[in-house]
């Protein structure tokens, strides 16, 4: 956050510091999709510390009106005919793509129509306004799960309070930034080589021994990741086996340093291959076949997370045949230009890559492609959830056509084709994601109870009658700091 926009930030939230410490939320329905409880007419009461205007906002009491009667001195917010729950989390995302057509030469190359390096300045360019368009979906923290070295000063840009002294403000006051809580990986360590994504700070390396594996997770723990991310990429060239004695190192000594170990696997094998040689998190689902009881066993036993990602399997296809589907959030919170680089219809026919061409010609088989995808992924996540696998909401948002903030929602979208709940899916966007998220972070978001982070969303409808309308949101809370939804993005 630069000194300027800490400074007009700090004063426009000054007037509601300035009143009370202390916040009440009343009158509102509180859910708290971890445990399904619903409580009417409730009241919350955020907390933050009176030595700093804004920051270490956290919950002193949530209940009903019976039980929490902390309001003297609050400045009060009735949250009448709404519904208040905990702020949502994205724990798949690329913070070093920006969701555009240019973002992935290594799939599509238009270098020629926009240079990468160009692609990349603006993404750093343009990270304050991707923090903001995650707060006005109601996503209070994200999980970069994997990106070049600058994914920890984004890390950091995003997590550190910023201290001024301001006339009128106390001397050294801290001013919460604009931005969800971030955790991140580090660069990927991967099965095959993306040259096309190298400009000095790859985010995808290329480990071909367990110990260059041993190594680079040594490299990666002096920059305390939240998560080291494995790239487990299985083709003729690069079968299953090869690659599981570099998992099996990279998951060893990321133990050893106390890290956590998320992996790639999209196939059943694979997958399976990953768990068995240590992964903590699989952060996509399985798209070649029906899962397995024995994979099932594996990963309750195991105590995995899987982040199903469903959203992203169809924007490439849909992108490059010209059948994107946007959201009406993606439409209304997504970057515009993001968004307008997305007509494929725009690139000069001369510079279209044979994969764009190919998918233009024939967009019906593009699209049968997704359907073939979505007929084994979501039979698949109906399986483990009710089988009791935690599952944790995430978009890979940063890829082509997968909008950065409110993808999220078209996530939810296909989660509840899969047969998922409203309450279900809540619980994969909160409680559930909060424990991929990790760390002591991790353990006090998600959930609306005592002593948790003031993180939270208030909705105008209710969700658990439709999950549609879980983007129907009227105030976004971030470290207690209360924003109207509609003034996010002004």
């Amino acid at each position: 956050m630069t000194l300027k926009i800490a400074l007009s930030f700090a004063l426009a939230i000054f007037a509601l510091a300035a009143r009370a410490e202390k916040i009440a939320l009343i009158n509102g329905t509180l859910i708290n999709p971890g445990t399904s409880q619903i409580v009417q007419n409730a009241t919350i009461v955020i907390l933050r510390d009176g030595r700093i205007v804004i920051g270490g906002a956290k919950i002193a009491a949530a209940g009903d009106t019976k039980t929490v009667s902390m309001l003297k001195d609050a400045h009060v917010i009735d949250c009448k005919g709404k519904f208040i729950l905990p702020g949502y989390i994205d724990t798949h995302i690329h913070f070093f793509q920006s969701g555009d057509l240019f973002t992935r030469p290594d799939v599509v190359d238009l270098n020629s129509v926009r240079p990468y390096k160009d692609e990349v300045a603006w993404i750093k360019s343009h990270l304050d306004d991707t923090f903001t368009r995650y707060l006005r979906s109601g996503i209070t923290a994200v999980v970069d799960v994997g990106g070049p070295f600058w994914n920890f000063e984004v890390r950091r840009t995003a997590n550190t309070d910023v201290q001024l002294t301001i006339s009128g403000l106390a001397q050294g006051s801290v001013v919460t930034a604009k931005a969800p809580r971030v955790a991140v990986a580090g660069p990927l360590i991967s099965s095959v080589s993306r040259p096309q994504l190298d400009l000095g700070d790859p985010p995808i390396v290329k480990i071909d021994t367990p110990e260059r594996a041993r190594e680079f997770v040594r490299k990666l723990a002096a920059q305390n990741p939240d998560l080291v991310k494995i790239w487990y990429i299985v083709d003729k060239d690069h079968p299953v086996d090869s690659f599981r004695p570099i998992v099996r190192a990279t998951s060893e000594e990321s133990h050893a340093h106390k890290i956590r170990v998320a992996v790639h696997a999209t196939e059943l094998e694979t997958a399976r291959a990953a768990v068995e040689e240590g992964a903590d998190i699989l952060v996509h689902s399985v798209i070649d076949k029906p899962v397995d009881d024995a994979f099932v066993k594996l990963l309750k036993n195991r105590h995995i997370i899987l982040c199903p990602t469903l959203v992203v399997f169809e924007r490439y296809g849909r992108t490059f045949s010209h059948e994107l589907n946007l959201t009406p959030e993606e439409k209304a919170w997504g970057n515009p230009e993001v968004i307008a680089s997305l007509d494929v219809t725009k690139i000069p026919q001369n510079k279209l890559p044979d994969r764009i061409k190919n998918a233009l010609a024939k967009p019906d088989e593009a699209l049968d492609r997704i359907k073939k995808t979505y007929d084994v992924a979501l039979p698949n996540l109906k399986t483990l959830e009710d089988a009791g696998v935690t599952i944790a909401a995430g978009t890979d948002a940063g890829n082509i056509g997968t909008i950065h903030g409110p993808a999220l929602f078209r996530e939810f979208q296909l989660m509840k084709e899969a047969g998922l709940t409203p309450m279900q899916i809540l619980q994969c966007a909160t409680a559930n994601a909060a424990k991929l998220f990790g760390g002591e972070t991790g353990a006090h978001i998600g959930k609306i109870e005592n002593g948790y982070l003031a993180d939270l969303v208030i909705l105008k409808s209710n969700p658990l009658d439709d999950i549609a309308h879980a983007s129907d949101i009227d105030t976004v809370i971030k470290n207690g700091v209360v924003y109207p939804a509609n003034s996010i993005l002004h």
